[in-house]
């Protein structure tokens, strides 16, 4: 018998009554150790683990003994493609073109309306915009890092100018500290002196 399909079948059991549970990838009935959170098994006490008898939820030529009409004799297009652009070019081995025109449409043909297409919006797309955008940030960025290193340099002078200020102006005191010590020294010798 030439049958190829493959369909996935839920929340049903088998001729012999066996559940049929997702993740068995053979044909034939397994035993399982299921426990707590696993399909196919309620526990009734805490911790308690149990084998049961369970097989595969696919449905494939192996189980039917002939083709399903319908399923197997028509081909359905998918209905989406993919959003990412460099999976689009790698699916039409496209070089760098707009890949707009090239998106799968969902045609929205509504009563007594103009027919319309619709479009799912692609992912990661690189346009001239797009790059205009990047080339802006880049060159606010590089205009932003020349003016703080200008103001950096123009604080550093100010601070260097004010140290040298400040060093200055402690100066200044010292000395006249100084002078005004020396003064009062001498006019104190001479006041001892007259006496």
């Amino acid at each position: 018998i030439d049958c190829c399909y493959m369909v996935q079948v839920i929340g049903v059991n088998d001729k012999q009554g066996f559940p049929m549970k997702q993740c068995v990838l053979t044909h034939c009935h397994v035993h399982l150790l299921l426990s707590k959170g696993h399909a196919c098994y309620r526990r009734r006490r805490t911790g308690e683990r149990k084998h049961k008898s369970t097989r595969s939820f696919i449905v494939d030529a192996i189980l039917g003994e002939k083709d399903i009409p319908g399923f197997i004799n028509t081909s359905v297009p998918h209905r989406l493609g993919p959003r990412r652009a460099s999976r689009i070019h790698k699916l039409l081995s496209l070089s760098k073109d707009d890949i707009c025109q090239y998106v799968v449409r969902k045609p929205l043909n509504k009563d007594g309306k103009k027919p319309t297409t619709k479009e799912s919006k692609i992912q990661h797309l690189v346009t001239s915009p797009v790059l205009q955008q990047k080339r802006l940030c880049v060159a606010l960025k590089k205009q932003r890092t020349k003016k703080n290193k200008e103001e950096a340099a123009e604080y550093a002078k100010f601070l260097a100018k004010r140290m040298t200020d400040a060093k200055v102006k402690h100066q200044g005191q010292i000395t006249k500290r100084q002078r005004f010590s020396s003064l009062r020294a001498s006019t104190s010798e001479s006041e001892s002196s007259q006496k």
